[in-house]
């Protein structure tokens, strides 16, 4: 095979296998592998085919960075994908370290690298941006005293900092309880015992999140308290197939403008067909990821630099608007500035159903 048709390797990073959230990393995917469909459509990369080798995180960070050395010796021309925080920063260092450009679909810790680089770009918006919408959402519906049944890790413990920051100016409060220390029975008892009007989960899915939902759902005494999600958990089908109607209401965040763009609603039925459920907001992230990459590709090469320097220069029609990268300030990677943020329930009168309770356009 020529060097002018062989194929041009692309890797693809996603949570495929548990302790991940599978459903995200497979939807991410769906997303991926129609995007690669639509240019292979039209005659791929400069002719050449585009070649997926796709590789499951597993929520491990470790993991992923074994799986971009491998990428790099097999001579990927990029890297898109993953949905977890923890493991995009791990994969974004080493992908910075090998000079391999890395384009981060979904996981959104500010901090996904330590100094800034040219060699990674972003799609999904920055935790400080979605956590302070979601914040100030929460404000707006009179919610000042919150709590927070939480687990350890970098990506709740930077969440919490971002809604601390939001409330402080307003008068709010954050109590923490410690969702590994407490059974969900006693995280009621304490949450009883306080002012709080609103719960958030920063925790992981299904346990311990279910189980305290439930608990909350079934306890008089917090008839009135509401439960949140900022995490973005109640949009897969898991959550509604675990909870039911006691997963309804619970607000979350989720990356989608008010109406997809025309391409986007093409991808939505396309998506539909291919899964037999309505895509995810991280599909649309995985089709955006893959479809700006190849126009990079078109317009720049294949050479790893070339496709580096492009990240300033795209501008791509995605399904939730036009991709460009920029500098935001406290961000260390080339950051699509206005992707769409909205703050979305699951309606209690039709849980299969969303409710948008906020949403913000592209120019925030």
């Amino acid at each position: 095979m020529s060097a002018s048709s062989s194929p041009v390797r692309v890797g693809v990073l996603a949570p495929l296998s548990r302790p991940g959230w599978v459903e995200a990393g497979r939807h991410l995917l769906a997303g991926v592998e129609l995007a690669a469909a639509d240019v292979a459509a039209v005659g791929g990369v400069g002719g050449r085919p585009l070649e997926l080798l796709v590789r499951d995180t597993a929520a491990d960070p470790r993991r992923a960075e074994a799986a971009l050395d491998e990428l790099d010796s097999l001579g990927v021309a990029a890297v898109v994908g993953e949905y977890h925080s923890v493991v995009a920063r791990a994969a974004a260092a080493r992908a910075d370290a090998l000079r391999l450009p890395f384009l981060c679909a979904s996981a959104v810790l500010d901090a996904l690298t330590d100094e800034p680089t040219e060699w990674v770009a972003r799609l999904s918006p920055p935790q400080s941006r979605g956590w302070r919408i979601y914040a100030h959402a929460l404000l707006a519906a009179g919610h000042r005293q919150l709590a927070v049944a939480g687990q350890p890790g970098e990506y709740w413990a930077s969440g919490v900092r971002v809604l601390r920051k939001a409330l402080d100016p307003h008068g709010g409060t954050l109590a923490w309880f410690d969702a590994d220390a407490h059974s969900p029975e006693d995280l009621c008892d304490r949450l009883a015992g306080q002012p709080a009007t609103a719960l958030l989960l920063l925790t992981g899915f299904p346990e311990p999140a279910v189980p305290i939902v439930r608990a909350v759902r079934r306890d008089v005494r917090l008839a009135d308290v509401l439960v949140g999600a900022p995490a973005g958990q109640p949009e897969f089908a898991m959550w509604a197939d675990a909870l039911g109607g006691d997963g309804a209401g619970v607000p979350f965040l989720r990356h989608l403008p008010e109406r997809l763009t025309p391409l986007g609603e093409r991808v939505a039925a396309a998506l539909r067909a291919r899964r037999g459920g309505e895509p995810s907001f991280v599909a649309y992230e995985g089709y955006d990821a893959l479809t700006v990459l190849a126009d990079a590709l078109r317009a720049h090469g294949t050479d790893r630099s070339r496709v580096a320097a492009a990240w300033p220069h795209v501008a791509v029609e995605g399904t939730r608007g036009t991709v460009r990268f920029s500098r935001v300030p406290g961000i260390g990677v080339w950051q699509w500035a206005g992707p769409p943020v909205q703050v979305v329930d699951r309606d209690p009168a039709a849980p299969g159903s969303f409710r948008v309770l906020r949403g913000k356009p592209q120019a925030e």
